[in-house]
């Protein structure tokens, strides 16, 4: 029975999640263009994150560690 309500509560939550397309609120309007933009963006354009918003893995992943190279700016404080 201990088990049961747990299961119970996170499918109920799980299950009140809304998957239709998003919309202004009734009354309510996209917000203004951005300055200098020519159109207003739209709501997927809005929810795309960006390339500075979400930057790509690069590929020079190392797989085993190096010994650091000498720093001619690396100096001690004068």
């Amino acid at each position: 029975m201990r088990g049961l309500l747990p299961l119970t509560a996170a499918l109920a939550l799980a299950a009140c999640g809304s998957t239709g397309t998003l919309k202004p609120a009734a009354g309510e309007q996209l917000p203004a263009a951005p300055y200098g933009a020519t159109a207003t963006p739209g709501v997927t354009q809005l929810l795309t994150p960006t390339v500075q918003q979400r930057p790509q893995r690069t590929g020079d992943v190392m797989t085993r560690s190096r010994e650091r190279q000498d720093d001619p700016f690396d100096l001690p404080p004068s």
